[in-house]
């Protein structure tokens, strides 16, 4: 996406060519004049480019709900869902506020992950039968963006994780698999993206399915082990700022004397 020409101004024209028949010879102000309307026409304007998410949030509105997507719906709907991929591969991200260029690739990285399991869907009861004994499906190049073509590890791991820094990323971004945080059911913007990373990541750290006390053992995601330098290397400490009242004063009474256990992922399909 190009920056935008600004609109013309009248009014600031008309106080341009004022102020130059004050200051030039008369014979020079017709040529100034028309090398004005130039520059206030073709300036770039300091309004930053906003990626249309109106497709994918009704997408996601009408095929995701609670922790379950509606891959059926998805897949009566692919031509939407390519419609809003294509917005996606336009648009220019460099052009975009730190917080809507973050919102852009966690909205990229979900919308491609619902495409490449509707590439073999419904065939398939996880997104790891995609793969191959050579390759898996997140090193599959097949997104359009920044004019060239990448995975999902590459919008993971080399732009999200080490460009913006932010452990929450991780419950934002879905894998397609029941073990994964939910899939949020709208699209993630830069002026709500800190509320919306908050609410998922209070969501995935108080959801016994995925993290639980038992006695004086914390049973956790294996995202805290498989990204654990994400938190600082210390897992407990984010946990813990997370964690609802009650959880977390559990978590206290047991202070240094607590064990660590990761949970099995379960790599099944999210599928309703």
């Amino acid at each position: 996406m190009q920056p935008l020409a600004r609109p013309f101004n009248r009014s600031a024209f008309y106080s341009k060519i004022q102020s130059l028949r004050t200051r030039l010879p008369r014979f020079m102000v017709p040529v100034f004049a028309i090398t004005l309307v130039i520059a206030m026409v073709m300036a770039p304007s300091t309004v930053q480019a906003q990626v249309d998410n109106q497709i994918y949030a009704s997408l996601l509105g009408q095929h995701v709900k609670g922790n379950r997507v509606d891959y059926d719906g998805f897949k009566k709907d692919e031509s939407r869902l390519d419609d809003y991929l294509a917005i996606l591969s336009a648009a220019d991200a460099k052009s975009m506020s730190h917080n809507a260029r973050f919102a852009f690739y966690i909205n990229a990285y979900n919308a491609f992950t619902i495409k490449l399991v509707l590439t073999q869907y419904p065939g398939i009861n996880s997104i790891k039968e995609i793969g191959s004994f050579f390759s898996n499906p997140w090193s599959k190049k097949f997104i359009f963006l920044g004019e060239r073509t990448v995975s999902l590890d590459y919008i993971e791991h080399e732009i999200l994780r080490p460009q913006f820094k932010d452990p929450r990323v991780h419950f934002a971004i879905n894998c397609a698999s029941k073990g994964c945080p939910p899939l949020l059911n709208q699209p993630y913007e830069g002026d709500t993206l800190e509320v919306q990373l908050n609410a998922m990541t209070r969501t995935f750290v108080n959801d016994k399915r995925f993290n639980f006390l038992k006695e004086d053992t914390l049973f956790v995601s294996k995202i805290f082990k498989w990204f654990e330098e994400d938190f600082n290397d210390k897992p407990l400490l984010f946990i813990r700022q997370y964690a609802d009242k009650g959880f977390r004063a559990r978590l206290d009474e047991l202070g240094p004397t607590i064990k660590f256990t990761f949970l099995d992922y379960d790599w099944t399909l999210n599928r309703r």
